[in-house]
């Protein structure tokens, strides 16, 4: 399942807090939306390693730790915080 390898490659940022909703059900019909879901997720983490970047390195930094599961989804929406 593409949570359990995005809850793999971020580990790798130490993680104080992740959680990873698959929001897919709720797109249903919508562009994206494939039947089975794993489409559209929620990321909401914390790591010490956010401290002092700005909202958009640290989605940077999410990104390169996903890699190549992020052309494999739709739709990611992240919160992320340092503690």
């Amino acid at each position: 399942m593409i949570a359990d390898e995005m809850r793999e490659r971020l580990a790798g940022l130490s993680p104080l807090r992740l959680e990873i909703i698959d929001e897919s059900e709720g797109h249903r019909g919508h562009g994206g939306w494939r039947e089975g879901g794993q489409t559209h997720f929620r990321i909401r983490m914390a790591s010490a390693q956010f401290a002092g970047l700005s909202p958009v390195a640290r989605h940077r930094l999410v990104h390169r730790a996903l890699g190549d599961i992020m052309p494999r989804i739709h739709a990611l929406a992240l919160e992320l915080a340092e503690s």
